[in-house]
């Protein structure tokens, strides 16, 4: 009976928004018991030493004409004061320690997942998958702007969710390309720092399809706030579907390298891609917010020898917070950004880069 009223009660407790959340896999649950088993034992040793303290100073008190007896070195007390304690402590102790080891054991991961934290948005890649893409916030500029009405959803929305199958383990490999950045899904009890050129591991194991989001938990600059995380956990054959989709998806695009492209179509795909990847610091007006973010509209580079504006966009700015986005977009689209900037906002310098410039660019640096 006391059992079934204490696991009535601790749920209700995490239906509180002060309280934790069970969470939606076994070590999210395992988390949350271990951190009802601690509180309640607080609670008892807070309702103890209180409960002991306050009735001494009631009953105790000197109105009442008690007189304090006066004794020294009570072995018994001493032993006591001793032994509870250790006690309390070994029971806290074990439960912890099982937890913690089930968290830290990545071992026997069907799928492993390298996740890399950039300024700012992540990127997935499967392992021995050839799957790879970049996951950027999707909530309108708009909202963020307070020119609508901001949704349910706001900042923690993204273009394209990190999906996994449901009851498999997967195991995470965490790291960043730049700054140090975090990733936190508290449904999945996952929380890693992403260190550049440091790798750390964590896995989950998510029993139902659903979605499940998360932040970046980590000061890593301006637009910290705006780096969610989505996670969809599919039915396995779902997740086959979707894996054999983007795999022909990739195929596809290194197609598309090899595509005569027109200056039209590079246009609309990098306008897409600009506000993307470009917009949060170069604005989408191109009037940057200098002198950190430079303007484009006008500027040398974007009106200059387009081999310049490409160097730029590959190799980024070494010492500035322009970043190096040779290895973080396709050649499709930073020829399409390209030619978007030296067209865009009257900057109409009338020529076009096409992917096959950026990847002849790239095979002359390797």
């Amino acid at each position: 009976m006391g059992l079934l009223l204490w696991s009535i009660f601790s749920q209700a407790q995490a239906a509180w928004t002060v309280n934790m959340s069970p969470g939606a896999t076994e070590v999210s649950r395992s988390v949350f018991d271990l951190h009802m088993t601690i509180f309640w034992i607080c609670v008892v040793i807070g309702v103890v030493v209180f409960g002991a303290m306050f009735w001494s100073m009631i009953i105790h008190r000197r109105s009442t004409g008690q007189e304090p007896a006066h004794f020294h070195e009570n072995t018994r007390v001493e032993v006591l004061w001793t032994v509870i304690p250790l006690l309390i402590l070994i029971g806290m102790a074990v439960p912890a320690t099982r937890t913690l080891i089930h968290i830290y054991d990545p071992s026997e991961s069907e799928l492993d997942v390298l996740v890399t934290g950039y300024q700012w948005k992540w990127h997935y890649k499967y392992l021995n998958q050839d799957v790879e893409f970049f996951s950027n916030l999707a909530t309108p500029r708009e909202q963020i702007s307070n020119q609508v009405d901001k949704d349910e959803h706001y900042l923690l929305e993204v273009d394209q969710p990190l999906v996994l199958p449901a009851g498999a383990k997967v195991r995470f490999l965490v790291t960043a390309a730049d700054v140090i950045h975090s990733w936190w899904v508290p449904a999945l009890a996952v929380k890693k720092d992403a260190i550049p050129g440091f790798v750390n591991e964590s896995w989950t194991r998510v029993d139902q399809p659903g979605l499940y989001r998360g932040q970046c938990t980590e000061l890593c600059g301006k637009d910290h706030g705006f780096m969610p995380i989505v996670v969809e956990v599919k039915s396995k054959e779902d997740f086959d579907a979707w894996m054999g989709e983007r795999k022909a998806e990739a195929a596809k695009l290194k197609e598309l390298t090899s595509k005569e492209w027109t200056m039209e179509e590079l246009v609309e795909r990098g306008e897409k891609a600009y506000l993307t990847n470009c917009a949060s610091c170069h604005q989408p007006t191109g009037e940057g917010l200098p002198p950190m973010f430079p303007a484009l509209k006008g500027s040398k580079v974007a009106t200059g020898p387009k081999e310049e504006h490409l160097n730029v966009v590959v190799n980024g700015r070494p010492g500035t917070a322009m970043a190096a986005f040779g290895k973080q977009l396709s050649e499709v689209d930073i020829a399409a950004i390209i030619t978007y900037e030296r067209n865009a906002w009257g900057n109409k310098v009338g020529d076009m880069v096409t992917p096959k410039d950026v990847l002849t660019f790239k095979q002359a640096q390797e």
